[in-house]
């Protein structure tokens, strides 16, 4: 058989380095949810504003940063209680999820929707904004490096 592959570097005894312990997930998570969210939201806010006006374009802006503001408050609690409890991250993420929707529910029946919204656009804007993040998010959770087993200790290993 015969490969026309490049050779790379000589195998040999080199060290082989660990890549540490990451910064921070969550916070990683959010920077680029967030980004494709946004990115989305402006395209669907270009549209908008090509076939509705300045009204379309604000409400499908608006009804993504409602959606970003929702997923954006779970991963800071991912983020600073996974910090120091990452098996209570879970339970967290379910009680906030909770009072998320209540609070949002409420918010939304107690302000109403003004006389300007574009109720299409608004929830365009919210279906751009949850597509988007949610596919980054599974697309930065595909790439994580999560450590599930603790390493061995390796006492005086023979030098081979």
């Amino acid at each position: 058989m015969t490969s026309n592959a490049e050779s790379g570097p000589a195998s040999g005894k080199g060290h082989v380095g660990a890549s540490g312990p990451a910064t921070s997930l969550w916070l990683h998570l959010l920077k680029f949810s967030a980004a494709a969210a946004a990115s989305g939201l402006v395209l669907c806010a270009a549209l908008a504003a090509l076939l509705q006006g300045t009204s379309g374009a604000v409400s499908a802006v608006l009804g993504g940063l409602l959606v970003m503001l929702f997923f954006g408050i779970s991963l800071l609690i991912g983020h600073f209680v996974g910090r120091n409890n990452p098996s209570g991250a879970i339970g967290m993420f379910v009680a906030t999820y909770f009072v998320k929707v209540v609070g949002f529910a409420a918010v939304l029946f107690v302000v109403g929707a003004p006389q300007w919204l574009v109720g299409r656009w608004f929830v365009a804007g919210a279906v751009t904004a949850v597509v988007l993040w949610q596919a980054a998010e599974l697309y930065g959770f595909s790439k994580a490096r999560l450590q599930i087993y603790n390493d061995p200790e390796i006492k005086d290993a023979p030098d081979a």
